[in-house]
């Protein structure tokens, strides 16, 4: 099984297919990751195997998006059509949530702010292994509302894990409403860096800029390092964009063809 050329057009055409014939929501938030995970998947992760022991390790902390990373690892060639169209299926590995019995999946994850924690744990167990191996975890912007992560915030920098980096979907919003009404983290980049962090802002759906910028992080040594990825929930349908409903809203067959047109005319 060969692979694909991997794009955040093909991400969000199979995050739709898959969500529409599951009839599931939770499709706002895995649109506003396309770019991430296509800079992640395309560009940036040292997967030569997704069994290889020095591979780079990936955290979907933000576990209920993980149909994102489905259309990726299937674009990668890793997971088969028959598997991905077993999505919400009864038996089937691949859920709402990622599981780590899937191939390509390192951790399983769903229970928010904790995902920080395990990267932080990962990062040091490669150092422990002297493996060059990075740790990425995908974190939202709510789940900077948990505890949980703030103490992974605190571990990560006292232990100056360099090969732990973190990204943030900052696109303001959560299940129940807009980030900044609900508990506000802003300024979201100098939490972080009064936290010891080294943070770097960027255009959250520019495959091109998030790429070159994880690419000048040192990891071999010096503090973590944190993306503050500036995105829109929804990204790419136009009547999804920053509507709370579409984070767990299925779509009717009207808005289902509206959205595939808006997505087949982007570039």
């Amino acid at each position: 099984m060969t692979g694909q050329q991997i794009s955040s057009r093909q991400i969000r055409r199979i995050v739709l297919e898959q969500s529409k014939r599951a009839h599931v929501g939770h499709i706002g938030s895995a649109l506003s990751i396309a770019e991430i995970i296509a800079a992640l998947y395309a560009h940036v992760l040292r997967i030569p195997d997704p069994g290889d022991p020095d591979r780079d390790r990936f955290v979907l902390s933000k576990g209920h998006a993980v149909l994102a990373v489905y259309a990726a690892l299937h674009l990668k060639g890793w997971l088969t059509a028959e598997e991905l169209n077993t999505f919400c299926a009864d038996g089937s590995l691949l859920g709402v949530h990622p599981e780590h019995a899937l191939r390509g999946v390192d951790f399983s994850t769903g229970s928010l702010g904790h995902g920080l924690s395990v990267g932080a744990g990962a990062a040091l167990a490669a150092r422990l292994r002297h493996s060059r191996r990075r740790v990425f975890v995908l974190v939202s912007d709510a789940e900077c509302n948990e505890g949980s992560l703030w103490e992974a915030v605190m571990f990560a920098a006292h232990h100056r894990l360099a090969n732990l980096i973190a990204i943030i979907d900052l696109n303001g919003q959560q299940a129940f409403g807009y980030t900044d009404q609900v508990l506000s983290l802003t300024p979201m980049a100098e939490r972080w860096r009064a936290f010891g962090w080294d943070v770097q802002e960027v255009n959250g759906h520019d495959v091109s800029a998030i790429t070159k910028t994880i690419s000048g992080l040192e990891t071999a040594s010096g503090p973590p390092h944190v993306l503050v990825a500036h995105t829109v929930f929804g990204k790419g349908v136009s009547y999804m964009e920053r509507q709370i409903k579409w984070h767990y809203w299925p779509m009717s067959d009207a808005e289902y063809r509206q959205a595939l047109e808006e997505i087949d005319r982007t570039p």
